[in-house]
């Protein structure tokens, strides 16, 4: 509470529910938790009844019919409460509304004092209980990785293999996947975000899977890019001026060590290649409950790693501007490499989580 006292208020109101997670163990899809001095309490309504209770412990549990959020605020104005801290990131205007009108009408204008992300700001940190859960998501998606390669060949389609991805995590005790499967192929593997469509892998080109699952509430991330057929040398080339940026992030890595320097450790590599203008992204960002938490890992971004951060390490190199050559060529000029890790900033260094899963050239 030091951090909502520090921004002006007495009490706080959360309703991001991975934030109510965090801090009730409640995984409901509607809930609120507010806290105010050395009190908290969890508000739900009827369906929850059992879950919550099993779920939740130390903490004063509230189930009701009436919305989770206005039934907090209610319970905060009830002891007493003049400012109430929340998470103006996280809060649509609908729901302030909502929650506005569950306050006595004096109170309405000067309660409310919003933030930015003080709960998302604790999360960026993980207990060893977190970096648990953390290892095994990251080692199930290494598994999925070895796995799914069989089914990398010419004609398949990305859809066809991202639903094999996805099939094989969910019997290995996956509850989702964390974000929709990336797999682009083939001239669409210039696409930093090409998501699985109907198109066929070619016969030769690059094939890039980026995925990860959800296991016990926590993310794993990783990508790999892999090759069908034949690399040519420049096919070869980038790779591997990737593969040596990605490398010299992880090796960045460590407790004190700025966000944005971790970034320049890979856009150092690629400048000297001469791709650093085909690296439109940012270097990598936090994961743990939310696939996207901080920190951020990019150009600018002072903030300094600590032991117990999970971040993602994934430059890549897009030639999606260049002329894809005379008709009838076999080799596109047009592809894409990204390799990406999580890796968990330890006291000494780094620690790549997804380690297991191999990085070197991949032809199939």
């Amino acid at each position: 509470m030091q951090a909502t006292a520090k921004a002006g208020a007495e009490a706080m109101v959360v309703t991001h529910l991975p934030d109510v997670r965090y801090l009730s163990g409640f995984t409901g899809s509607s809930g609120a938790v507010a806290l105010v001095g050395g009190r908290a309490a969890l508000f739900t309504d009827g369906r929850y009844t059992a879950q919550a209770k099993a779920e939740v412990e130390g903490i004063k549990l509230v189930i009701e019919q009436r919305s989770p959020a206005a039934l907090a605020v209610d319970w905060l104005a009830a002891a007493g409460v003049k400012r109430c801290a929340f998470d103006a990131g996280q809060t649509t205007v609908a729901a302030m509304e909502a929650m506005k009108k569950a306050l006595p009408g004096p109170l309405r204008r000067s309660f409310f004092v919003p933030t930015d992300g003080l709960v998302a700001k604790i999360r960026e940190v993980k207990d060893e209980d977190e970096i648990g859960l953390m290892r095994s998501a990251a080692t199930l998606g290494c598994r999925l990785f070895e796995g799914v390669l069989e089914h990398v060949e010419a004609g398949a389609t990305e859809a066809g293999i991202a639903a094999e991805l996805e099939y094989e995590a969910r019997l290995a005790g996956a509850e989702a996947m964390s974000f929709e499967t990336i797999v682009a192929s083939g001239e669409r593997s210039a696409l930093p975000h090409g998501r699985a469509t109907a198109a066929r892998l070619p016969q030769r080109g690059f094939v890039t899977l980026d995925f990860g699952v959800l296991l016990n509430g926590y993310c794993s991330d990783m990508t790999r890019t892999v090759h069908v057929g034949k690399g040519s040398d420049r096919e070869r080339d980038v790779y591997h001026s990737v593969l040596e940026a990605q490398q010299a992030a992880v090796a960045a890595v460590g407790p004190g060590v700025r966000c944005c320097d971790v970034d320049e450790a890979a856009r150092s590599v690629l400048r000297r290649a001469g791709l650093e203008k085909e690296f439109s992204h940012s270097t990598g960002h936090g994961v743990g409950l939310e696939i996207h938490e901080g920190p951020r890992i990019a150009a600018k971004q002072d903030q300094k790693l600590e032991p117990g951060m999970v971040i993602t390490i994934e430059p890549g190199a897009y030639l999606s501007n260049q002329p894809a050559g005379k008709a009838g060529a076999k080799v596109s000029s047009v592809f894409g490499v990204r390799i990406e890790d999580m890796v968990l900033v330890t006291s000494g260094g780094g620690e790549v989580l997804t380690a297991p899963s191999p990085k070197a050239w991949i032809e199939l």
